[in-house]
Parts: C-alpha cells; structure tokens; sequence
C-alpha cells in the first residue's frame, strides 16, 4: 500500500458566550486534532441580529444614531472579546494549529449553516446547552436544527454536569 498524505480537514467550531462552546472548543483540540496536524480550525461566532425599534413599534421611541452605534460597538466588542477568548484556548492546547475566525451577522442557525456550506467544511463542531425538552419546543435547539441541515458530520460536544457534592 502506498503512504497516503493525511488530507486537510477543515474543522469549524460554532462559539459564542457561554461556556458550553468553549467546552466544546476544549474538547475537539484534544480529541479531534491531532499536533502536527494540516488541519484548519474554524473559529465561527455568529452576531445576533439586533432589535430594531422605530417609532412605528408603539413605544414612540427612535434609537438615535449615536445610540444605534454604541450598541454596535458593544456588540462588536463582545464579538472580539469571543473570538479572542477561543484563539488563546487555541494557542494553549495546540499552538501547532491553524485557526481561522470569522464573524458573521445574522441567527445562529442559519449562519452556521450557510458557513458550513460555504467554506466546504468537513466537520462541524458545537456545544450543548442542554436544555430539556420543553425549553428546546420554545426556544429550538441551534445544534439539533445544524444537525438536521448540513452535509457534514456534526459532532455535539455536551459538557458534562458537576457531580452532586463538587463545586
């Protein structure tokens, strides 16, 4: 048989600001990719639409301009402060890695999915916030609604919970 160069997998990982991704993150550099690997890690945050308030919307109240961007830039800032967090964890588990991060505006599932396609991904990596079933019926499960639509592996990474006693 002859030797076959280990392919490049392109490993996108969905982040955001609860500890769940990070998890998530933590877990796929320790068990995914391997050191000296040609892998490329994708680093995807999606930004949340936000609300838009007009004076149509029975409040009677318009955002000024200089409101409407101190809000942008407070969600750009979390955006950042995301990112940043997920590229030191990076740098700490395999500093061999290489790691790509994209921001993207819109609702999560959709996002991730779009990107996912997109960028040709080989693996999609996420999180489980572990709802139960009657918060999944109301607020939907990002990672069941990915899993339902791309054309990749998914692999739902689930933080496992304290043990009753520890802290």
């Amino acid at each position: 048989m002859a030797d076959v160069a280990a392919k490049e997998r392109r490993i996108l990982v969905a982040i955001d600001e609860g500890e769940e991704s990070l998890y998530a993150l933590t877990w796929c550099l320790k068990n995914v990719i391997t050191k000296n690997s040609k892998d490329t890690l994708i680093l995807l945050y999606a930004k949340p639409p936000r609300a838009v308030y007009t004076a149509l919307d029975g409040t009677g109240y318009l955002f000024s301009s200089d409101i409407m961007a101190t809000i942008n830039k407070y969600s750009n800032d979390v955006a950042d402060r995301v990112i940043e967090k997920a590229r030191k964890i990076c740098r700490e588990q395999n500093s061999d890695v290489k790691v790509e991060a994209r921001v993207e505006n819109g609702d999560p599932r959709d996002v991730i999915c779009e990107t996912v396609e997109k960028l040709g991904v080989d693996v999609l990596v996420m999180g489980s916030h572990g709802y139960g079933w009657i918060k999944r019926v109301f607020l939907g499960s990002v990672s069941n609604h990915c899993a339902q639509h791309v054309k990749c592996p998914v692999l739902i990474v689930k933080k496992p919970k304290p043990s009753v006693g520890s802290k």
